[in-house]
């Protein structure tokens, strides 16, 4: 089968870009799969980013950039299927069959009842996204959570370190890290560190400069564009994680849609103490596996509160499995079952 895969946004190597890079790579295994992106470098990057196996895929010619609908008409037939991420639009597309999927639940969305026809299946990342998408689409849409290989994280010696891990950004994605140095300088832990971690691209380079600036004194180290592999060892010594997307905002596309390094950091042993909004909350159940909290005070004090707690870093580990991408992979499997299952 000769699959597409559409995302405007692979070369910002954040969670939508694991998410179908993920499924690109498992859906190569049996399918000949082809990323639209102009420049065959992103799959080299993306590999060393996101440690996923992408040597069976393919980039071809992003013909979606093209205003020409003809082109787009007769390049997009040659395909059994194309899966789109949506930026709040909805593609053309004249593939044998169609998947729309959503990580944001945009306010707004160009509606074409005869675009939207085309598409066989529409997916979301979580209920959170689901539930404020599904009255503007006027379509039913299926929950299929992002994929986390728990296998390649590890609980290892644990330190005095408290962890954030997101990308520096001030755009809709935003994760707030502005919030968590506030409440650091607020904590005053002794003898602790934060550490926030995430991709940076030099459009972002501004907003990282402000943040510097705000931790300037603090014991708060600043590790941008690391390597898969630093990630995954700094996951193993930090004990604790903090999560800020979201608060504050009203917006639903402003707040943090699922929380992949969430579920990463379970599946280390550390323990989260994240915002209690968006699809955070259909991860972490507060007082169980971690803790929720609503105010800068809140953070400050569970924080405090939970530092030597054992039985909760089991509990959460064991909920990371919920999210294995092996789940995410027979998700995906059983919609592309169902959508040839008449040809």
């Amino acid at each position: 089968m000769r699959i597409g895969i559409y995302n405007p946004y692979f070369d910002g190597f954040g969670g939508g870009e694991r998410y179908t890079l993920t499924l690109a790579s498992h859906w190569a295994k049996k399918h000949d799969v082809f990323l639209f992106w102009d420049d065959d470098s992103v799959r080299g990057i993306a590999q060393k980013r996101f440690n996923i196996d992408l040597s069976r895929v393919k980039t071809t010619q992003n013909f979606f950039r093209s205003k020409n609908v003809f082109k787009k008409a007769s390049l997009s037939k040659k395909y059994d299927l194309i899966f789109f991420l949506s930026d709040g639009s909805i593609p053309t597309s004249f593939a044998k069959r169609n998947i729309l999927h959503f990580q944001v639940p945009f306010e707004r969305i160009q509606v074409n009842p005869l675009k939207l026809r085309v598409y066989q299946a529409i997916i979301c990342n979580s209920n959170f996204t689901k539930h404020n998408l599904d009255p503007r689409l006027g379509r039913s849409s299926i929950v299929i959570y992002p994929p986390v290989d728990i296998t390649q994280f590890h609980p290892g010696k644990k330190e005095n370190i408290v962890l954030s891990v997101g990308r520096f950004t001030s755009y809709f994605q935003a994760k707030k890290q502005e919030i968590l140095i506030e409440a650091w300088k607020k904590a005053n832990m002794k003898n602790w560190k934060l550490f926030l971690v995430g991709g940076l691209l030099p459009s972002d380079q501004a907003y990282f400069e402000k943040l510097t600036k705000l931790a300037s004194g603090l014991s708060i180290h600043f590790l941008p564009n690391i390597s898969f592999d630093q990630l995954v060892e700094l996951y193993g010594k930090a004990s604790i994680y903090w999560h800020a997307a979201g608060y504050g905002e009203q917006d639903p596309k402003l707040a943090e849609h699922f929380g992949i390094t969430t579920v990463e950091a379970m599946a280390s042993e550390c323990i989260p103490i994240v915002y209690n909004g968006g699809g955070l909350t259909e991860i972490v159940e507060d007082g169980k596996n971690g803790y929720l909290w609503s105010t800068q005070e809140e953070l400050i004090e569970k924080t405090k509160n939970v530092l030597m707690n054992q039985t909760m870093r089991r509990q959460a580990i064991e909920k990371a499995k919920d999210f294995d991408v092996q789940a995410f992979c027979d998700a995906f499997d059983e919609v592309l079952k169902n959508l040839f299952r008449t040809t």
